[in-house]
């Protein structure tokens, strides 16, 4: 499984960042309304579940495993799917049935190659996201954007959801 290196900045003022971001030159790449399907895999293993998303561009299964709220904590595997009705179907035929579904929307930047993404939930203030293929990546973004890594977490979106006082298991569906 891959390892993902990525931290969130939340509660931020989405024109205060576009603008950091400008002044360092970060390309923006697209906006986007995502949703997805999340299934347990073993409703006994904390932390490891599956998620099928279509992005707007593309669908994918994934499978990740939270391992510790570490910027380098969470471990994944990511096929690309065709559909995602039909990769749900296939799933729901296997025996995995979705526990929730989800949406949000996301504006998303390039700085080389770190992704930089403004990410928007229902019910929650926005946070931003920085993901690399290295945690020294991660840490140089967040400073040039002229943040501390005291400022930044990797806790998982229940865990973003518990902060603001809100349980995300409760919501079968989240939507806009």
């Amino acid at each position: 499984m891959k390892t993902e290196y990525e931290c969130r900045i939340l509660g931020i003022d989405v024109g205060e960042i576009r603008k950091k971001l400008e002044s360092m030159g970060v390309r923006k790449v697209k906006e986007r309304s995502m949703r997805r399907y999340v299934y347990d895999i073993d409703p006994n293993r904390k932390g490891f579940w599956m998620r099928l998303r279509d992005n707007g561009e593309k669908t994918t299964l994934t499978v990740k495993e939270k391992l510790s709220d570490r910027i380098d904590g969470t471990k994944e595997i990511e096929i690309t799917v065709d559909s995602f009705e039909r990769a749900n179907t296939l799933l729901n035929r296997l025996g995995f049935v979705a526990n929730a579904y989800q949406e949000n929307k996301r504006i998303s930047f390039v700085y080389g190659d770190v992704e930089i993404e403004i990410d928007f939930w229902p019910k929650i203030p926005p946070y931003v996201e920085i993901e690399a293929d290295s945690e020294e990546k991660v840490r140089k973004v967040v400073k040039l954007m002229g943040f501390r890594m005291s400022d930044t977490t990797s806790i998982s979106i229940p865990k973003v959801y518990q902060k603001y006082g809100l349980d995300i298991h409760k919501f079968k569906e989240l939507k806009f």
